[in-house]
């Protein structure tokens, strides 16, 4: 679906239950990893963009891709590497044998959902060629600015950066992500299932053969936009969100606390959660559920923080713990 294409009629509980319904089919192909599934659709439903972390096997790709066949959208596929290319993510100029004229060939960024795999295995120069296509939903190319499709997500994987072979993701690049969600090795009875799945002729590179079925489309996606735009958030709630940005601010162990965007991007990830669950307005427990996810990778601890082995996550639940929840 293009901007340029009429987007058909959806009414919000239509659009809620079909994009509800992405969940089950993922789970034909995906065992566990809700977090990273509710991330998924929190970033469809407001917009945003998703950076999942975690060790290879954890099922990452085909997360992934698994949504992608529960959507009937347009889905691509970069795998980054260490010579990957500016230009081959957003296109190029390309000289036409035929006539012998310039002619700009789209990169695989114009598409609804991206898959921009093993994002943090090229370096920050080709990182920063989403910078654009993230925050505008459009790329310039030779001084010309070409729109993306509507709608259009970009869900990255990255390894833990100890891992060799990694570039870390620049801040600027990270604040583009509305949620990052680590995607941990799976329980034991989980992993079970896995196993067991994997000996009755399982293949995870055959998604469909899991039954894995498209249940909603582009139009419930942007259906879905607009409607969010209509939940409630009481003043009580807002200030909720700004007093837990500003307490990140006033921690001694972080460099930088959560920015007015950070703070604006959990306004953002609680309307979609209360959306999803059927409600009209956000609750304090809607932005705690989305906080961690929402404002960890945009906190940066001191130096003398990390020499004592402090984790973000700590600091942060610190934060959230210091602010008086409304009523």
């Amino acid at each position: 679906m293009t901007q340029s294409e009429t987007i058909p009629s959806v009414s919000p509980d239509g659009a809620r239950e079909r994009l509800t319904a992405v969940r089950a089919e993922v789970a034909k192909a995906v065992v566990g990893q809700d977090a990273a599934v509710s991330g998924l659709l929190v970033a469809l439903v407001c917009g945003g963009h998703v950076l999942m972390e975690g060790v290879p096997g954890t099922a990452k790709t085909l997360l992934v891709r698994s949504l992608s066949a529960a959507l009937s959208v347009e889905t691509r596929r970069v795998q980054f590497t260490p010579d990957l290319m500016p230009g081959d993510i957003t296109g190029s100029m390309v000289v036409e044998s035929s006539h012998g004229s310039l002619t700009f060939r789209e990169g695989p960024v114009f598409t609804n959902l991206l898959l921009a795999d093993e994002i943090n295995r090229t370096p920050p120069k080709t990182q920063s060629a989403l910078l654009e296509a993230m925050e505008e939903g459009r790329v310039s190319v030779d001084g010309v600015t070409r729109d993306l499709p509507r709608p259009f997500l970009v869900a990255a994987t990255q390894n833990p950066i100890e891992y060799e072979g990694v570039y870390p993701l620049p801040e600027a690049q990270l604040d583009r992500f509305l949620l990052k969600v680590v995607l941990p090795v799976p329980e034991r009875a989980d992993e079970v299932q896995i196993l067991s799945r994997h000996a009755a002729g399982f293949d995870p590179r055959d998604v469909a053969g899991a039954g894995v079925t498209a249940v909603a489309s582009g139009a419930d996606i942007e259906a879905a936009r607009q409607h969010v735009g209509s939940v409630q958030v009481s003043p009580e709630v807002t200030g909720y969100i700004v007093d837990i940005a500003r307490a990140t601010r006033e921690s001694p162990s972080l460099s930088a606390g959560v920015s007015p965007r950070g703070a604006t991007a959990l306004l953002r990830s609680a309307r979609a959660w209360a959306w999803l669950a059927g409600r009209d307005f956000v609750t304090p427990d809607d932005v705690k559920s989305l906080a961690h996810a929402t404002l960890a990778h945009r906190l940066a601890l001191r130096p003398e923080a990390e020499l004592e082995g402090v984790q973000v996550s700590q600091v942060l639940a610190s934060a959230i713990g210091a602010v008086p929840v409304p009523r």
